[in-house]
């Protein structure tokens, strides 16, 4: 089933922004988080499948999204962009906040079908990149490993970086790996594919 048969993706607007379980919507519309590094592209992978251009602000400053960001698409899905890790300017006592926020909604939000997990497809995953596999798996969350930016690699290499990545994340052949580029929008059906099996 195409996403254009099952969802309108133009119909898509952000609903509010939380800080803890209090502000999060009330119902049981299936969700999907989106993890990763501060300017891994997690705002264009967002305007990219849903065919916006500046519905997710993508900022000159990493590390601006604060809250968790509830993204309404059709009334069907939501997407919840989670704030972005490991970005040096942020205070510790802030990024331990984050950290809490991101967790409680991680491991206690029963509309929770699977995070997708943006990685840089030119670079070896980040200590904060294991670590958040490592946590999803741990907590058994359905996981979606987008490696982004693929446009700025020769396709000749990709399968290159897509093993050494696999490799230092200890990647289960279970989980699905995406590579993903918001510019020549590689990926792009085979991500919603992926979202809306697990919807």
């Amino acid at each position: 089933m195409s996403e254009e048969k099952f969802l309108n993706t133009h119909n898509a607007s952000i609903l509010l922004s939380a800080a803890n379980k209090s502000h999060y919507p009330q119902d049981d519309i299936p969700e999907i988080a989106l993890a990763g590094r501060s300017n891994v592209g997690k705002s264009s992978f967002i305007n990219t499948i849903l065919g916006r251009k500046n519905l997710a602000r993508t900022s000159g400053k990493p590390g601006k999204t604060q809250l968790l960001n509830f993204f309404n698409i059709d009334d069907k899905i939501r997407f919840v962009d989670v704030p972005g890790y490991g970005y040096a300017k942020v205070s510790k006592t802030e990024r331990a906040r984050w950290g809490k926020m991101i967790e409680e909604y991680l491991t206690s939000r029963e509309n929770l079908r699977a995070v997708v997990s943006l990685v840089d497809l030119r670079h070896q995953p980040s200590t904060e990149d294991v670590q958040m596999y490592d946590f999803l798996k741990y907590y058994e969350i359905p996981v979606i490993i987008v490696a982004t930016k693929a446009d700025k690699i020769p396709r000749g290499k990709w399968n290159k970086h897509e093993s050494i990545i696999k490799k230092k994340l200890n990647f289960e052949a279970s989980d699905h790996f995406i590579i993903f580029s918001s510019v020549d929008r590689v990926g792009v059906d085979q991500a919603w594919e992926t979202i809306l099996d697990h919807i």
